[in-house]
């Protein structure tokens, strides 16, 4: 179960927001917390949607909802086993949902997808890096093609920053209000991943 969502359209948050329920109650997989993997470096402009979206999500933390990979504290390719090992250590009941940058056709531009199973990160740049997560959502940033890596260093910052505020308020939409602090030391947590 896939779905793509037009991020200009008005409403997409709420669309959003329905779907990954939808996605969270379709997961056969028994969970007591949520953990939000987002994936992308600062550094490359048309990768850095995750790390903005996690920038957007941590002050939401609670107890049970956890934020992996920001603008301060990215997870990328050369980090990303080391946190999802982390993360199965910290959070083994955890529900993953992963987030990331996504390159894809021309008319897809601007849109979101949203889907049970697992997220096939560096895919479109021909990165081999583990599948992470129950649940994906990817914002396409750009077009796919020859040059991927350069694609993604010449993606507008508008474009993704759109994308990042649509999907991060679409999320917020179906976390619960209560920000209480998580039992988990996540600064501790945070720098054995950082690089």
């Amino acid at each position: 179960m896939a779905f793509y969502i037009d991020a200009g359209k008005n409403g997409s948050s709420g669309e959003i927001a329905y779907l990954l329920k939808k996605c969270i109650l379709h997961c056969p997989k028994k969970w007591t917390e949520i953990v939000f993997l987002c994936i992308g470096s600062d550094r490359v402009t048309g990768d850095c949607l995750g790390p903005y979206i996690g920038h957007l999500l941590h002050p939401h933390e609670t107890g049970h909802i956890f934020v992996y990979g920001t603008l301060s504290c990215p997870v990328h390719a050369l980090n990303l086993e080391k946190t999802s090992s982390l993360i199965t250590r910290l959070h083994p009941h955890a529900l993953v949902i992963a987030i990331d940058a996504s390159l894809g056709q021309k008319k897809h531009l601007g849109y979101v997808t949203i889907g049970n199973g697992a997220l096939y990160p560096g895919a479109g740049v021909q990165k081999d890096l583990p599948p992470v997560g129950d649940i994906h959502i990817t914002g396409i940033v750009n077009t796919a093609g020859i040059m991927e890596q350069l694609t993604l260093q010449t993606t507008r910052l508008s474009t993704v920053v759109a994308l990042a505020d649509v999907i991060a308020c679409g999320i917020l939409k179906i976390l619960p209000a209560e920000t209480d602090l998580s039992p988990v030391d996540l600064d501790y947590a945070n720098s054995l991943i950082c690089l």
